[in-house]
């Protein structure tokens, strides 16, 4: 399998990143009907971003997305908008999550992200270690 690079004007680039948001207090609020919801809004804010939602599932108090993005994107402006319009929308699909918080919640405020995807480290450093000036 290939390596397919994206391109624009002045790079090419392969950009992953793995997200996870947990519900607040850890609860176990979420069923397939709710990841199903999550999905459909979070390939939405991609979208607006020039991004691409490539797997999105998860559990009933988290879900896991593997997003492709550019260059130009801000990951925290993308976790932002992430959180809220899925929280937003969400809550006002299913009364169930408006009902299991007193707030108009529904993520904690932490979030796990990890860049992930082409070469494993090591041979990464390798490369460069054996580039001659």
């Amino acid at each position: 399998m290939s390596v397919q690079y994206k391109k624009n004007r002045h790079a090419a680039y392969l950009l992953h990143v793995h997200i996870v948001f947990v519900t607040k207090y850890r609860r176990k609020i979420f069923a397939p009907a709710h990841h199903d919801a999550f999905r459909e809004a979070a390939k939405q804010v991609c979208a607006e971003f020039g991004a691409q939602l490539e797997e999105c599932n998860g559990e009933s108090d988290h879900v896991h997305l593997l997003v492709n993005y550019p260059p130009s994107v801000q990951l925290t402006k993308l976790i932002n908008s992430l959180k809220a319009v899925s929280s937003r929308r969400m809550r006002r699909q299913f009364a169930n999550l408006v009902a299991a918080y007193s707030k108009p919640m529904l993520w904690s405020r932490a979030y796990f992200v990890s860049s992930c995807g082409g070469a494993p480290l090591s041979v990464i450093k390798e490369y460069i270690e054996n580039q001659q000036g």
